[in-house]
Formats: C-alpha cells, sequence, structure tokens
C-alpha cells in the first residue's frame, strides 16, 4: 500500500550569525544553507501493519509523514501510495488517507464535535448510513458519546484527541499516519488510545505508520519498527530484532536476603553498577561477561533472589539515536 524508493527532502535555511553584527549583517547580506531532512529513504508497509518510526526531534519523521500525505514535495525520489503520488494530490487517494497530528488540530475549535463531523461527512461525501454507522461504531469504541455535543475547546486534551481520531477515521481511510497521537495525555488516555488504534488495525487493516517519543506506544503498536537519524534509516525491522542487534549489554539484578554491609565495589571490568543499596544491586555487563559477573555477585553477597534481563529497548533505541556516525 505504502512504496517510498529513495526519497529525499532538503530545504534552504538563512545561516545565522552569531552576535549582533552577524544579525544587522543577515539583513542585508543573507547567507543560505541546504539542509537534508530525509536523506534517499526506502520504505514498504503493507495492509495491517503498522510500522513505529522512531527518531529524536528533527531528525525527519515528520518530514516523512507530510511527503507521504502530500502536504510538500520531495527534492528526489518517488512514492506510492495506493498507486497514487501523494504530492499529486488526487481526491481518489485524499479520500482514503488520514493523517492525525498530536501537536494539531482539524476540528473547530468553536464548534461542537458533533457538527465538525457533520462538515466532514459533506467534505468527504460519505453516504448518510455509512457516516451514522462510523460515528456509533468510532464514539462508541473512544466512550465519548456525551461529549458529541460539546465545544471542542471545552473538552480535555484526552478528549478531543479521540476528537481527533474519530474525525479522521470517519471515512474509513485505508492508509492511516499517526505522528504522535498520545502526546501530553495523562497514561489513562494513553492507553485507551492505543486499544483503540489496536482495535481499529483488526477490524479495518489499513497501513499505518506511528511517531511517538513514548516507548509504550512503539512496544504495544508496533511490531515492526524504522529508527531513523539525521533524515537516514539506521534500521528496519522487528522491533525485537533490536535487541539482539543492537544491545550489547545485559542487566543482572540480585535481591539480597538480608542487609548488605559489604561495600566493597565490583571489579569496573565486569561492568557498571547501576545502582546499589542496602538490599538490591544491579549491574549492567556485556553479553560475554554475563557467567563471569553473575559468579561474582553471587561470590560476594547473600542473594535471594536473582534475574539477568534483557537492555531496556527504550535505552537501547536512545542509544543508537545519539550515537555519532562513524
Amino acid at each position: 500500500m505504502i512504496q517510498v524508493n529513495n526519497l529525499s527532502k532538503s530545504f534552504r535555511v538563512h545561516r545565522k550569525e552569531a552576535g549582533l553584527k552577524g544579525s544587522i549583517r543577515g539583513l542585508f547580506n543573507r547567507q543560505w544553507e541546504t539542509k537534508h531532512a530525509l536523506k534517499g529513504v526506502s520504505l514498504n508497509v503493507s495492509a495491517g501493519e503498522i510500522v513505529g518510526l522512531v527518531g529524536a526531534n528533527g531528525a525527519g519523521k515528520t518530514t516523512l509523514l507530510k511527503l507521504l500525505a502530500g502536504i510538500v514535495h520531495p527534492t528526489s525520489g518517488d512514492a506510492k501510495i495506493l498507486n497514487y503520488v501523494p504530492w499529486e494530490r488526487d481526491n481518489n487517494l485524499r479520500r482514503q488517507i488520514a493523517l492525525i497530528m498530536g501537536q494539531k488540530a482539524q476540528l473547530w475549535w468553536d464548534l461542537p464535535a458533533a457538527n465538525c463531523f457533520l462538515l466532514l461527512r459533506e467534505i468527504y461525501r460519505i453516504p448518510e448510513s455509512e457516516f451514522r454507522q462510523n460515528l456509533d461504531n468510532l464514539t462508541s469504541a473512544l466512550g465519548v458519546q456525551r461529549q458529541l455535543n460539546t465545544q471542542i475547546r471545552r473538552l480535555s486534551l484526552g478528549e478531543r484527541m479521540k476528537m481527533e481520531l474519530i474525525a479522521a477515521l470517519l471515512h474509513n481511510p485505508k492508509v492511516v499516519f499517526l505522528d504522535e497521537p498520545t502526546i501530553g495525555l495523562d497514561l489513562q488516555a494513553q492507553k485507551a488510545i492505543r486499544e483503540f488504534i489496536l482495535q481499529y488495525r483488526k477490524d479495518h487493516q489499513p497501513a499505518m505508520i506511528v511517531t511517538s517519543h513514548y516507548m509504550e506506544d512503539i512496544e504495544q503498536l508496533c511490531e515492526r519498527i524504522v529508527i531513523i537519524r539525521e533524515g537516514q534509516f539506521v534500521y528496519d525491522g522487528a522491533l525485537d530484532k533490536v535487541v539482539s542487534k543492537y544491545g550489547g549489554h545485559k542487566v543482572i539484578t540480585a535481591q539480597f536476603s538480608a542487609p548488605q554491609t559489604n561495600s566493597s565495589p565490583l571489579p569496573t571490568s565486569l561492568g557498571e553498577v547501576v545502582s546499589l543499596d542496602e538490599m538490591q544491586i544491579r549491574f549492567k555487563v556485556s553479553r560475554d561477561k554475563v557467567p563471569e559477573a553473575a559468579a561474582t555477585i553471587l561470590k560476594n553477597f547473600a542473594v535471594a533472589d536473582f534475574s539477568i534481563e534483557e537492555e531496556d529497548i527504550g535505552d537501547i533505541i536512545s542509544n543508537l539515536l545519539h550515537e555519532k556516525k562513524s
């Protein structure tokens, strides 16, 4: 459904000069530089698949979604959404896609949600019976039937985000782009949005791309992730394989049977002590030294419980995003 081949996007931006003199000079003799938001990325997403797009701020995530939604044009490369070129903005395509941005509202602030949905029915030319059925199903799934006649500006942030989801999905899109759908929401609202997205995928099988800075979103929604850094993909594959490919460490946790007075440090050659108190030690160690580190802990401490776990996937991705390019 989504096919991206060697897509690039660059912008000409004004080069800022430091200091007052530089600012004044820039008024009369501007210097320009090229910023590469995307650099030759390729991607395929099938029906029923949710792909997580992970990257630091400014990595190119939103730029990619805007390109695929037809909002901006690429510098080079090509893409096809349902066999349409998105930036040609064919109405037949626009009736089959949806872009949901957690930081941008598409509903009218002073209107009740019900009125906004009626306007969208006219825009997308949704038949009356289909519109009523979709609206009932979506409002029921998200539990917002009672808020339909409340002005958007009077809703809580979580309720507004649910209304935004309904607005984007009323026309049964076959391709859905979700840019930070849970940003700023409390834990309960985040959970509700995630559960709804999973159920919607099960019922309708759209192709979906999700961006988020919350690892809970990525872990619970996506089996496949794409990690983007400085406009380039550095990983595209199964979420569970990120650990085996980039996780060079494991975390050993030992619960003590009694408060420990033995404060002698473990050899630094074995790894890094993450935390240590009188009842527990957590030790980060490279995979090849796990047996030696485990034996050392068991020898030096009276251990009641012991576990060896993979490094947290969020930490692995964070390290990967921030490591310097070779």
